[in-house]
């Protein structure tokens, strides 16, 4: 069915993470309502941002190792591997946010006006996704086993960041150690434009910007920096 996989794929996921929580495990969105409506749009706002991550971080380790013949037979400027599955990934969120919405204007009705602060909150998100992305390229190259550790990271991410629970579901003991997941922040902030009318908090935003600005130059430096025995290792 070609590029219509993009559409069904979040879909039948979001119905299958739905029945599990919503109504096999009788989840309820703490602050929301018992509407399984509601549950599945707001786990589903969460996935997209887990989704879009999870994607380029997977595919990172392997860039460089599924493209040997830019790497020894022509001059090309192989740092913009990380941005061509960026942008593959971003694709595939935007048909995910096109299934959001229409899952919405459905069952509840317009979005709210601070939706429109989505690409502001994104933003930094790309450029951190960027710089994870570059440095895992490069060291996929020299370490084959990278690929295995961060599948098995990124499935652990899943549930280590307020996916499919808010943070305020757990003890106050473990609220630290779960913002220290990268995914934490994006995650909760876009459920609170996309869902609960919310501005952004932009203190953090800053923070959060400055950080993903680090990481995606330091990937960058890493990734030039390791290039040239590229082709050696190859």
């Amino acid at each position: 069915m070609g590029i219509l996989w993009s559409f069904f794929n979040p879909v039948l996921m979001l119905i299958v993470y739905t029945f599990v929580f919503s109504i096999v495990f009788k989840a309820r969105w703490i602050g929301g309502t018992d509407s399984k409506t509601e549950f599945a749009l707001v786990l589903f706002a969460g996935l997209m941002m887990y989704n879009l991550f999870a994607e380029c971080i997977n595919r990172a380790p392997g860039l460089v190792l599924s493209n040997v013949n830019y790497v020894k037979k022509v001059v090309f400027p192989l740092e913009i591997l990380p941005i061509v599955a960026i942008g593959s990934a971003t694709f595939h969120l935007i048909i995910s946010l096109f299934v959001w919405l229409c899952f919405y204007l459905v069952f509840i009705g317009i979005p709210p006006a601070t939706i429109g602060l989505l690409p502001l909150l994104l933003l930094p998100f790309f450029l951190m996704i960027l710089g994870l992305t570059w440095l895992l390229a490069a060291l996929g190259v020299y370490l084959r086993d990278v690929a295995q550790i961060i599948g098995i990271l990124t499935t652990a991410l899943l549930f280590l960041s307020p996916i499919f629970y808010p943070i305020s579901a757990l003890p106050e003991e473990y609220h630290y150690f779960i913002q220290a997941s990268p995914l934490t922040f994006i995650v909760e902030q876009a459920r609170e434009i996309m869902i609960w009318d919310k501005e952004l908090n932009w203190s953090a935003w800053v923070i959060y910007s400055l950080f993903s600005i680090i990481s995606a130059w330091l990937g960058f430096a890493w990734f030039q920096k390791t290039r040239k025995g590229f082709a050696d290792v190859l």
